[in-house]
């Protein structure tokens, strides 16, 4: 999958939230990028901020941001329903991040 084609599985998954959640959301940005820092080993996505249960004295902030990393989805080998819906799923539990949900509930809800 082209770059420009998984950005637009990411674009079509935020566009496509509930208003509910939309609503929720506040002072983030989601970006693609090709790999995770070594750091991170193979992730497919990544979560960096304050989330929403736990900001105070949050003004000023720069934004949160979801980065869910293109090459390491494609490293699955899914064909392409299958690596779409993955990509919504990634975009999906990183969300939960921001919105203040752990990995522990993310888990019992079968996103983790």
């Amino acid at each position: 999958m082209r770059r420009r084609e998984f950005e637009e599985v990411v674009d079509r998954t935020l566009e496509e939230l509930p208003e509910w959640v939309v609503a929720e959301i506040d002072n983030l940005v989601v970006v693609v990028e090709e790999h995770p820092p070594r750091e991170l080993g193979d992730v497919l996505g990544v979560y960096e901020g304050v989330d929403l249960s736990r900001r105070e004295d949050y003004f000023g902030a720069m934004p949160d941001r979801i980065v869910i990393f293109r090459q390491q989805h494609l490293a699955l080998g899914l064909d392409q329903k299958a690596l779409e819906t993955e990509i919504r799923k990634t975009v999906l539990h990183e969300l939960a991040h921001h919105l203040g949900i752990d990995d522990a509930r993310l888990a019992e809800l079968g996103w983790a």
